[in-house]
């Protein structure tokens, strides 16, 4: 017989440093409740040919999180990409999506939840004829993603595109860029 700690379906420990029990569940940094109203939390111009809206930064979130709100132009969408130390949830608010989860392309309408584990493939494109809306979560929270957006959101319109994508994926470590967005590697 062995006498080895063994963790149970309730009791374990998680990528993020959450031990997780039947009652409890405590993350590294204690958070204090807070809310943001619409319009608050700082805008960049995306990638997209919209805005992206923090709503919450790891440094308000003890690490634990990343929430952007996402506006898209119609047709547009970036790169395929993978996160390779986040989950990420997506919520959509308005607009239809195509997304890209692995090898699945699927068709998503406003209201839709979407999971994307670490290490998954995915793109989206706003294939409505208006401005998409969205919420995205990036769990734990990631600084290198938050830079990313910054940086992006500096460069001159005539610097931007899927080539400033990519170098800038790659020199903050936010993303992996695997691809061209899906209008480019899937158009409809």
């Amino acid at each position: 017989m062995h006498n080895e700690p063994r963790e149970t379906a309730f009791e374990q420990t998680t990528s993020i440093g959450v031990m997780a029990g039947p009652q409890t569940a405590i993350l590294q940094r204690a958070m204090e409740p807070f809310a943001v109203a619409p319009g608050d939390g700082r805008s960049v111009g995306n990638p997209t040919g919209g805005v992206t809206t923090f709503k919450v930064v790891s440094d308000q979130s003890g690490g634990g999180l990343t929430v952007i709100e996402g506006i898209s132009a119609p047709g547009e969408g970036p790169p395929l990409h993978v996160h390779r130390e986040q989950d990420e949830f997506i919520y959509t608010l308005d607009g239809t999506y195509r997304v890209r989860l692995g090898d699945d392309v699927i068709e998503v309408v406003p209201r839709s939840f979407i999971f994307i584990p670490r290490d998954t493939p995915h793109t989206w494109q706003n294939v409505g004829e208006g401005f998409s809306c969205f919420i995205a979560t990036l769990v734990p929270a990631s600084v290198e993603f938050e830079v990313f957006f910054h940086r992006y959101g500096e460069l001159a319109p005539e610097e931007r595109g899927i080539e400033a994508f990519s170098r800038l994926a790659a020199a903050t470590m936010a993303m992996e860029v695997l691809g061209p967005p899906l209008a480019q590697s899937d158009p409809t």
